[in-house]
């Protein structure tokens, strides 16, 4: 796995030929036991050293489309696997998660509307690391971008979830589950994708 903006959170990825972007899995590394986010699966490599850094005791699914590799990674480890409240009969979770829910301590859940699949999960790590699964994501290096409109459910909603992050000044790194991370000026980046709607 490599190690991303803090010394703290890993990542872990697989480029898909279909859409010429990485797919991405992020491990946030806590002494009260790690939670993973979207995992997708593991080289033999990157298992060795998830075992390294503690294993796993919490997976996050962010919608029902990034369940990867969560069955089997949750099976190897035990961890409790938690999903979007919204999606409860796409998915088969141990728990639920709703807007302003917190994972574990520094990690909150903020629900997303108007994407793919129903409430969406968006998470806030202490405050300043965004990690979100389809709405948000980054085609190019160093710019952020909505889900394209073929695959939205509702525009005006998926632009009003946007905004919302967008007016969250604390946020310094996004960590989107498909294709660039932004590590500084997320915050920003968040802020110019949301002014190509006003």
């Amino acid at each position: 796995m490599k190690r991303l903006h803090r010394d703290d959170i890993y990542g872990w990825s697989l480029f898909n030929e279909g859409l010429d972007i990485d797919f991405h899995s992020v491990l946030w590394v806590r002494p009260d036991g790690n939670v993973a986010i979207d995992p997708l699966p593991l080289s033999d490599h990157d298992r060795t050293h998830l075992e390294q850094l503690g294993s796993v005791n919490t997976i996050v699914i962010t919608n029902s489309d990034h369940t990867r590799a969560s069955k089997s990674l949750a099976e190897a480890t035990g961890a409790r696997v938690l999903g979007p409240a919204d999606e409860r009969v796409r998915l088969e979770c141990d728990g639920w998660l709703n807007d302003g829910d917190v994972v574990v301590p520094g990690l909150t859940v903020m629900t997303l509307h108007g994407s793919k699949t129903p409430g969406e999960l968006a998470l806030l790590l202490e405050d300043t690391t965004l990690i979100t699964g389809d709405l948000i994501r980054a085609h190019v290096a160093g710019r952020l971008h909505l889900l394209p409109d073929p695959k939205l459910s509702d525009k005006a909603k998926a632009v009003e979830s946007l905004r919302r992050l967008a007016n969250m000044p604390s946020i310094e790194a996004v960590l989107p589950g498909d294709g660039w991370p932004v590590f500084r000026g997320g915050g920003q980046a968040l802020a110019d994708l949301a002014a190509e709607f006003d």
